[in-house]
């Protein structure tokens, strides 16, 4: 066989073996999806009677909602990404007749199915919006009120995290704070009297003297996050068919230091947790194929 043959019958091979390449590695890959029953699609998945988090108690122990909560414009709204968002005021009872008013913002925002948004956290958003960030972020963890934390004995081992136990938090007795007095959340896997919440906490200048706290977590397929680039990977585990995250976002302005605004977050999110677990769904009832309805039948 001539060059010329050669060369011509190879660059009619080549692009051939190529797609062939492609096309069994397409297939190997399939079938290695469809082996490990990894799922690459997700689907949206809502809370119990898709609890919205505005249905989160305007009252505790501890705070009360100052005014009414902010609603945002459309475009503010499309920029957020979700329509399931709460931004809201909370002053500290103790304080409401003493000179300096502890007050805070509570921002929550729920995303599911293919989440495409990158989530919105105050080092991206605030510094977006002209503030100076005064250092850089660190972790720190919440101090929680844990008094009424209880090992849920219903949960299998496997499905309840690292600790091998998953607990539960009771909500309010008063009825004029829930609707549900004294029912039993359960809390995140990863979420321990010994190892409560991490928030991710910031400061930023807003000022001549004055500084904004600010401090977030991630609650997402039944796990926490502190970290807006590691929430997307628990988001998306592939061995999951569902994925949603909810952003649990506190400010304050009143705060004299970090250490106290993180006071004042564990105190509210105490308060709360219970509540905010609400708005997102029972991750254990998901894992145990009982919610959505119907769900073991797919």
């Amino acid at each position: 066989m001539s060059d010329m043959n050669r060369n011509r019958k190879g660059s009619i091979l080549a692009p051939m073996i190529a797609g062939a390449i492609m096309l069994g590695s397409s297939i190997a890959i399939g079938v290695y999806i469809k082996f490990a029953d990894l799922h690459m699609q997700k689907i949206p998945i809502y809370p119990e009677n898709n609890r919205q988090v505005s249905a989160i108690p305007t009252e505790t122990d501890n705070w009360v909602r100052i005014g009414s909560d902010r609603i945002s414009s459309s475009e503010i709204v499309e920029t957020l990404g979700t329509e399931n968002y709460l931004s809201r005021e909370y002053i500290l009872k103790e304080s409401q007749d003493a000179k300096k008013k502890v007050v805070v913002e509570l921002h929550a925002a729920y995303y599911t199915g293919m989440i495409d948004t990158v989530p919105h956290v105050p080092e991206r958003c605030f510094v977006g919006g002209g503030l100076q960030q005064s250092e850089s972020s660190r972790n720190m963890s919440l101090d929680l009120d844990t008094s009424s934390w209880r090992v849920d004995t219903t949960v299998p081992p496997e499905l309840a995290g690292v600790a091998g136990e998953l607990y539960t938090v009771r909500l309010s007795n008063n009825r004029d704070w829930t609707d549900t007095p004294g029912l039993r959340v359960r809390l995140p896997r990863d979420v321990t009297p010994e190892n409560t919440i991490e928030m991710r906490c910031s400061e930023f200048l807003i000022g001549e003297g004055q500084r904004i706290y600010a401090g977030y977590f991630f609650i997402a397929n039944g796990g926490t996050k502190a970290n807006a680039n590691e929430v997307r990977t628990l988001a998306f585990n592939l061995s999951d068919d569902y994925a949603y995250y909810l952003k649990v976002q506190v400010n304050c302005v009143t705060a004299d230091s970090m250490d106290e605004f993180v006071e004042y977050a564990s105190s509210i999110v105490s308060d709360l947790l219970g509540e905010i677990m609400r708005c997102t769904p029972d991750w254990i009832e998901v894992q145990q194929g009982n919610y959505p309805a119907g769900d073991n039948e797919m």
